[in-house]
């Protein structure tokens, strides 16, 4: 268990470490028996809402559309049956067959408990209590809701069991869903989308095979649906977001404190401080950076938690009094920021690791979305400077940003994007949140680059950037870089449909820098206050934004509140980074 070492030569007081002992005998893990009797208790609201559906279903509202609808949709599915629509629905419905969907998960678990490179103990017990749970509640359901079939020649033989729910359907919710969850969670790349989608699309192909091959009616397919994906939120709140339960201690963990080599020819132990977001970085992680660092020659690295109070300044300013000349930043876009901050013009090189949601600056430098693959692609590079770029305003503690800073739309997306959907979808999480902040209303502003005079805009959203590419590999800013000594910005004002398409087309297609790096360039006329193109670039050392009413304003990700003023400017070259040689 993690445990303070103040002693250790080279050690920074304060931070965490782990050290081996002795042998001992098996515990529970921390928390265990209070996560359980956490998910129990929802589990048991979570059979009784159920339940009270079907008996609603079943009695008051049994003479009320949509309800009295059901057996026209049956009726319609018999008579479109065909021999290849038959087949394709045997071999869905057989996805969510009880045999099947136990050897998938069986499988699943044990692989990941026992490939060696990738034990993940959390993620075998989430998926594996999610589906068992489904089950227990589809056994209460049944036992308590009384519904018969669908009264059409049914294609495989009735079970004993209710109408209501779809146990083939609950059960591919939980199985296929969780999976789901996992891949997008661990993969990373273009197969993260691909497998995810896949995945998600299996619960309903089975749902659809259920209906066609008259096993079930309509609601008995979406309570199915909804007996799963209750199931999963309640273990993979308790499991993968709160994570209130402590992982058991590894007996291959690699110990962070070692006796000095005084032979020399490596860093000495304690140069290398790991600044580490705890939310984001297990003890599985932690162990595979500490080996790639140590490959590196970074002996005896230490790590440092970050805090909600702290999300990084003190422990890098801790880190440096104390000697460290090699930082290493594990967590999202925010803790990157923090991190960069306080390691502005100094000559302690940083090393950024993605562990985040969105990760930003690292998908623009080219950085591999594995957390240990990044740290051994920066440890095998050189050191670059990178731009960082100072930001203040109203209500707004000066400090810098590394990415991208905004207001309006944007911004509106970061603050309703629900955490727990962030830890269970990855970035997607925003596009969902993106979707309801579409009519945020347009925002007037003032707008002030360098010595130019001031111009007034409207726009839904506007971005400062050092960098050009978003989530989902979309590049918004084409002229950005972070190492130009140069900030770019976008305001984008789409006016109705066919504005949202020009706009769509014109971040599409990218655009090349301006010949003038001082200039301001927009798709009409240079200057033109009147324009209504719904796309506008310009590139600056300093800006001075000023909106007539407060706006949602964001760094990096992460909501800064609202307000009326944002300024920025360039900070050249004030950041160094180890990054991978080009093309690696």
């Amino acid at each position: 268990m993690p445990t303070a070492v103040p002693d250790r030569p080279g050690a920074i007081p304060g931070i965490r470490t782990e050290a081996t002992g002795p042998a001992r005998s098996f515990a529970p893990p921390r928390g265990t028996g209070r996560t359980a009797a956490r998910i129990a208790a929802l589990t048991v609201c979570q059979a009784a809402l159920m339940v009270g559906f079907g008996l609603l279903v079943t009695g008051p509202a049994r003479g009320l559309w949509p309800i009295t609808a059901e057996d026209k949709v049956n009726e319609g599915l018999e008579r479109a049956r065909t021999g290849t629509l038959t087949t394709l629905s045997s071999v869905a419905s057989e996805a969510g067959n009880t045999l099947t969907v136990i050897a998938i998960t069986l499988a699943t678990c044990l692989g990941l408990l026992l490939i060696p490179r990738l034990p993940m103990w959390r993620q075998a017990i989430f998926l594996a209590v999610a589906v068992s749970l489904q089950s227990l509640v589809f056994l209460a359901i049944t036992e308590s809701v009384d519904r018969n079939r669908p009264d059409v020649d049914r294609l495989d033989a009735s079970p004993p069991t209710s109408s209501y729910t779809s146990g083939h359907t609950g059960a591919a919710t939980a199985l296929y869903a969780g999976l789901a969850v996992l891949a997008l969670s661990r993969i990373r790349g273009p197969w993260r989308r691909i497998v995810g989608g896949l995945l998600l699309l299996l619960p309903l192909l089975v749902g659809a095979a259920r209906l066609y091959r008259g096993m079930h009616h309509p609601t008995d397919v979406l309570g199915g649906v909804a007996n799963g994906g209750l199931s999963l939120l309640i273990v993979g709140r308790a499991l993968l977001v709160e994570k209130s339960v402590t992982a058991p201690p590894s007996a291959g963990a690699v110990p962070a404190a070692r006796t000095p080599d005084a032979r020399g020819g490596e860093a000495r132990p304690g140069a290398t401080a790991v600044i580490l977001n705890p939310t984001v970085t297990d003890e599985a992680a932690r162990n595979e950076l500490r080996r790639v660092l140590e490959r590196h020659g970074h002996r005896d690295p230490v790590f440092l938690e970050t805090t909600a109070d702290d999300p990084g300044a003190g422990q890098t300013d801790q880190a440096l009094r104390e000697g460290a000349t090699l930082v290493v930043v594990c967590g999202g876009d925010g803790t990157v920021r923090t991190v960069a901050d306080a390691l502005a013009d100094r000559d302690v090189p940083l090393v950024i690791v993605p562990c985040g949601t969105g990760n930003l600056l690292a998908r623009n430098l080219g950085l591999p979305l594995s957390p240990t693959a990044a740290l051994d692609a920066a440890l095998g590079g050189s050191p670059h400077r990178l731009d960082l770029a100072s930001v203040e305003g109203d209500g707004l503690t000066a400090t810098r940003f590394a990415a991208m800073a905004g207001a309006g739309l944007d911004a509106e997306m970061m603050e309703h994007t629900d955490e727990h959907a962030k830890a269970a979808l990855g970035w997607p999480a925003y596009v969902l949140a993106g979707v309801r902040t579409l009519r945020t209303p347009r925002m007037r502003v003032t707008i002030r680059l360098d010595d130019s005079p001031a111009f007034r805009r409207t726009a839904r959203m506007v971005l400062l950037a050092n960098v050009g590419t978003v989530q989902g590999g979309v590049t918004l800013l084409p002229a950005a870089r972070p190492d130009d000594g140069l900030l770019d910005l976008l305001v984008l004002d789409p006016r109705g449909p066919g504005g949202w398409l020009r706009a769509l087309g014109t971040l599409l297609r990218g655009r090349a820098r301006p010949s003038r790096p001082s200039a301001v360039h927009t798709l009409a006329a240079e200057g033109d206050a009147r324009s209504r193109v719904p796309v506008e670039f310009f590139t600056f050392r300093r800006a001075e934004l000023t909106f007539d009413t407060p706006q949602s304003r964001e760094l990096d990700g992460d909501p800064v509140g609202t307000g009326r003023r944002l300024t920025a400017e360039v900070r050249p070259g004030a950041l160094t980074v180890l990054l991978p040689p080009r093309g690696k």
